[in-house]
C-alpha cells in the first residue's frame, strides 16, 4: 500500500526511483503511456501502457538505463503550473489529464476528495518531467546504484476499476545501501524457505484438493497431531487467564465481543 513521507524514511529515495524508472522505460518505449508512481512499503512502482508486454528480461535493460540516469547526476526540480499548462505538457499522456482534470476540480491522484489548497505541481529530472507533488531527493547521484532492485511485472487495472484499461506494473525495492538491499532479498528467500503452503505439503501434514475447495485443509495424520497440541495450549491459556467457554451452532450468526469470568 501507498506510504507517506511522514511514517517512510525510504520515502525520498524510492519516489525518486519511481521517476527514474518511468524515465528509463519511456526511453525503451517512447510512445508508452505513464499513470502513477507511488512508494510503497519496501520499494515502490510506477503503472505504464506499452505497446507490448514486458517480460523479466526486459527488467534488467531497464535497470541498467536506471543506473545510467543515476551516475548523470542529474537534480530533481520542482515547478508549479496552472491545469491549462499541465494539460499543454501532458498533452500524449491521457492518465496524467485524467489526474489533472481531477486535481482541478479538488481530487487527489486516487480520485478521492482533497482537503485543502489544490496544487498542481511537477518534478522534472533529465528529460523527464512528471506530475508530482513531492518529496524528492536533491539529485539522482544521492541514490546508490546498486542498492535497488527491480522485482516483478504484474497487471493492474486504472484506477482499481476492472472496466478500465489493464496497465503493466513494475515493481522494485530500493535501500540505503546494498547491504540493506542483500538483508531485505535474504529474508525473502528465507520467507520463501519457511512458506507453511511449501513445508506443509513437503512435510505431509495436510493438503488441498479441489474436489472439497479451494484453501481449504485437509489435515494429515502428523498435522492433525500438532493442530491438537496447539488447540490444547490455547484451551489452557484461556482457562489459566479466566476465560469461560460458550458454544453455538457453526452456521449461526458471529456473535461479537468475549466473555470473561469475573
Amino acid at each position: 500500500m501507498p506510504v507517506t513521507p511522514n511514517d517512510d524514511p525510504y520515502y525520498r529515495l524510492r519516489h525518486s526511483l519511481a521517476h527514474i524508472m518511468a524515465q528509463a522505460v519511456l526511453e525503451a518505449f517512447p510512445d508508452g503511456k505513464v499513470a502513477i508512481g507511488p512508494p510503497v512499503e519496501n520499494g515502490f512502482y510506477y503503472d505504464f501502457d506499452l505497446p507490448r508486454a514486458l517480460s523479466p528480461d526486459d527488467l534488467g535493460l531497464i535497470e541498467e538505463r536506471m543506473r545510467r540516469i543515476i551516475k548523470e547526476d542529474h537534480p530533481f526540480i520542482y515547478r508549479e503550473v496552472s491545469a491549462a499548462a499541465a494539460r499543454e505538457l501532458f498533452a500524449q499522456q491521457p492518465y496524467k489529464i485524467e489526474l489533472i482534470d481531477g486535481l482541478a476540480s479538488g481530487l487527489d491522484e486516487y480520485g478521492e476528495t482533497h482537503h485543502g489548497d489544490t496544487v498542481i505541481s511537477t518534478y522534472t529530472q533529465d528529460s523527464f518531467e512528471d506530475l508530482c507533488r513531492g518529496p524528492h531527493v536533491e539529485r539522482t547521484s544521492q541514490i546508490d546504484p546498486a542498492a535497488f532492485k527491480l522485482m516483478s511485472i504484474a497487471g493492474a487495472y486504472w484506477r482499481g476499476d476492472e472496466k478500465r484499461p489493464q496497465l503493466q506494473r513494475i515493481y522494485g525495492t530500493a535501500w540505503n545501501s546494498k547491504e540493506e538491499l542483500d538483508q531485505y532479498l535474504w529474508r525473502l528467500e528465507e520467507a520463501k524457505r519457511r512458506d507453511h503452503r511449501v513445508l506443509g505439503k513437503e512435510l505431509d501434514l495436510f493438503s488441498v484438493s479441489d474436489a472439497v475447495g479451494p484453501g481449504l485443509i485437509l489435515w494429515h495424520p502428523k498435522g492433525a497431531l500438532i493442530r491438537v497440541i496447539a488447540e490444547d495450549f490455547s484451551r489452557q491459556a484461556h482457562l489459566r487467564n479466566g476465560y469461560e467457554w460458550v458454544s453455538r451452532p457453526i452456521l449461526g450468526a458471529p456473535i461479537c465481543g468475549k466473555h470473561r469470568a469475573t
